[in-house]
């Protein structure tokens, strides 16, 4: 459609260098076409043009002073993307990686992620370029405070509602909490993902995990089937994988593989809840490396490997972005693989996801498979502002009905543009179709 390829073009232009973010917009506005050939006054009104611009971009410096005495100086990034349906609401992610391109693709798919869980958020992401890996509490402390002190008068609860993400846990949220309410002297729900005795949510750490994981139950329902002895595969050892390998035990599946930046183990035995707590103790507490597993367990590590060769029946890639590349897709499908479910945000590259469409299997993207997260972040906003707190039950409830509501969405809105089953086009469109009438109603701003 002309309108996209014209769309594609300026976006090439204005963005160069960055290969995620371009990768992202193309992925999303080569689906909307149907859509855009039966709402002309979205192209009336350049909804596309204002789409993908976002509405505001903070970038700054971040000074702080390492155990050593040294200076040492980041890079701080907020990116706010969409506020026609809500505050901009997205994640902090600290690691050398973080750059405008992928928090940009971060900050628009989370436009479209938060208008799917039906709740009113907008979109955004931000970090810095900081590895908390190695840096003692006070150095993550310092780093946490001097970030803040830029960031805050750019935050708020009515206005930009940042939460944690690769790199940024329980302690980072409350170092980042706590200079907040120093520099602004009052308590508010301004960050998510606090503490459980400090205004956050149960089932908050859980939620991304188990909701992925509700999302692929769902999908498997499409087909009269379910988890139950399901041999699975999981990429990552981090917040995401370790509560989706929880909820897949509990549901009666078999998760064989997890990952981290150094390798993949594979236990053919299957990661009980014994072994999960040793993989949590090791990660959240210790930051240990994963190949202590395979010590502990007499397990078979794979270095600088990713699990996709490990045959299957359900994938959940929870890691980080483009993990799974076309040769990676093929091996998965060669492996017997009925189902990839993204708990990682964007982490299928282009030629993989369209392996998985053409050869038909069930395919959850992530925008909307990993919305769980962002879904209770948005219930703990409503506990903190009508000051309580839910019980575990009615936090896991609301979560799973979310996630079922999702679904459903996704795929009637794929079956209603002729792709049933395509739930790609189904998440984009009827993320899209929610903010772009927003911002039709709010006028051009």
């Amino acid at each position: 459609m002309h309108i996209v390829t014209e769309v594609l073009e300026t976006v090439s232009k204005r963005n160069p260098n960055e290969p995620e973010f371009l990768q992202a917009v193309q992925e999303i506005l080569n689906s909307l076409t149907p859509l855009l050939e039966q709402n002309k006054e979205y192209q009336d009104k350049c909804i596309l043009q204002r789409f993908v611009e976002p509405e505001r971009q903070i970038i700054f410096r971040v000074p702080w002073q390492d155990d050593r005495g040294q200076i040492q100086i980041n890079r701080g990034y907020r990116f706010e993307f969409n506020s026609a349906i809500g505050p901009y609401k997205g994640g902090l992610r600290f690691h050398p990686s973080v750059c405008p391109s992928i928090l940009k693709f971060l900050a628009l798919e989370q436009v479209l992620k938060n208008s799917l869980t039906t709740l009113p958020m907008g979109g955004g992401k931000g970090g810095a370029d900081f590895d908390p890996k190695g840096k003692s509490d006070n150095e993550v402390m310092r780093f946490c405070q001097s970030f803040m002190t830029e960031l805050f008068r750019h935050i708020g609860p009515y206005t930009d509602v940042p939460a944690g993400d690769i790199g940024v846990g329980t302690r980072e949220i409350g170092y980042l909490f706590g200079q907040y309410k120093r520099l602004r002297n009052e308590f508010t729900g301004v960050l998510t993902g606090k503490g459980r005795n400090w205004g956050g949510s149960l089932i908050r750490p859980e939620a991304t995990g188990y909701g992925t994981v509700y999302f692929a139950q769902e999908m498997l329902k499409t087909r009269g089937d379910s988890l139950a002895g399901k041999i699975c595969t999981v990429s990552g050892s981090g917040n995401v994988a370790q509560y989706t390998v929880q909820k897949l035990q509990q549901l009666g599946a078999k998760v064989v593989t997890l990952s981290d930046s150094d390798g993949t183990i594979y236990d053919a035995q299957g990661i009980n809840a014994e072994k999960l707590d040793f993989v949590m103790t090791l990660k959240n507490v210790r930051r240990g490396r994963l190949k202590e597993y395979t010590d502990m367990f007499n397990a078979e590590y794979r270095a600088g490997k990713r699990p996709w060769d490990v045959p299957c029946d359900c994938a959940f890639p929870c890691a980080t972005q483009n993990e799974i590349s076309g040769e990676n897709a093929k091996q998965l499908l060669d492996g017997g693989c009925k189902l990839v479910c993204e708990g990682a945000n964007m982490p299928s590259q282009p030629k993989a996801v369209e392996l998985f469409l053409a050869k038909g299997i069930l395919f959850g993207p992530g925008k909307a498979a990993n919305a769980g997260g962002v879904a209770v972040s948005g219930l703990e906003m409503a506990q903190n502002a009508i000051h309580l707190n839910w019980t575990r039950e009615e936090v896991e409830q609301r979560l799973h009905g979310i996630m079922i509501s999702i679904h459903r969405n996704c795929c009637e809105t794929a079956e209603r543009y002729d792709q049933a089953g395509n739930l790609v086009l189904g998440a984009n469109i009827a993320g899209f179709s929610k903010v772009a009438d927003a911002m039709l109603d709010q006028g051009l701003v």
